[in-house]
């Protein structure tokens, strides 16, 4: 994954900011300026250049992020065509299952959440439209690296790591790499409380023409509720269903 080698640094600046923000959902100049490494005046003049275009709120002595990014990201995801296939179908599966239901995309080996549907058991996570997640903890991202080169993963692998964030996460190349065969055998992946402890989830690839992932669908549930004979037989058909259908729509509507 090549990346740009020239940027401004006061944008870059501009953009820290606003992800310091956004990651500890509402922050004041003191924390955002130990949190990028400059001055509390330079912090406090990019705060006042994006309240002033309302791409943040004050509330109080803390800055968060304004309305203003609401119609760039609705915008954002409206234009990617995945969303226009996949909407309806997963809105579709979380009445049908009565969980929470996601759709993932992946950049510059990230996962980016593009689509939240709920049933009425849905549970509230940490996650929303927009979030990151690391791929190699998810069932969803699993299931985009299963269906993308060995070495393409690999890249990932080497720019971001394989963090530990729960006991059962899989921490190890060849484990990972492994899973990601099995993955590719039976077409969907799991994740045994990987990232959150309590959850686990199924996920189906979306593929291209050329089989090759261009998104992930799941259905997230809290283990004490979901018995295992629901989890491991009823959900991936119905994930499998859903994920079929919208292949269908995106290649060849």
């Amino acid at each position: 994954m090549v990346k740009p080698s020239r940027s401004v640094q006061t944008i870059d600046r501009t953009f820290e900011i606003l992800e310091v923000i956004h990651e500890l959902d509402g922050a004041g100049v003191s924390e955002i300026a130990e949190r990028v490494d400059i001055g509390k005046s330079a912090v406090h003049s990019h705060l006042t250049t994006l309240s002033n275009r309302e791409y943040v709120d004050k509330d109080g002595d803390e800055y968060h992020i304004g309305l203003s990014f609401l119609g760039l990201g609705a915008y954002a995801r409206n234009r990617t065509p995945i969303y226009d296939a996949a909407q309806s179908r997963a809105d579709t599966l979380a009445n049908q299952t009565g969980e929470l239901v996601n759709l993932l995309v992946e950049k510059s080996g990230m996962g980016i959440y593009l689509y939240q549907a709920k049933g009425e058991n849905a549970v509230e996570l940490d996650t929303h439209e927009g979030k990151r997640v690391r791929m190699h903890c998810t069932a969803l991202g699993k299931a985009i690296l299963a269906f993308r080169l060995s070495e393409e993963v690999d890249e990932i692998i080497d720019e971001h790591g394989l963090p530990t964030l729960t006991s059962q996460t899989v921490a190890d190349r060849e484990r990972l790499h492994a899973e990601l065969e099995e993955i590719r055998e039976r077409r969907y992946a799991i994740d045994r409380e990987e990232r959150l402890n309590g959850l686990r989830c199924i996920a189906a690839p979306i593929t291209d023409d050329a089989d090759r992932s261009i998104a992930a669908i799941s259905v997230a549930c809290p283990v004490h509720r979901v018995d295992d004979e629901r989890f491991y037989e009823d959900l991936p058909e119905a994930v499998l269903g859903a994920a079929n259908v919208i292949e269908l729509e995106y290649n060849y509507s």
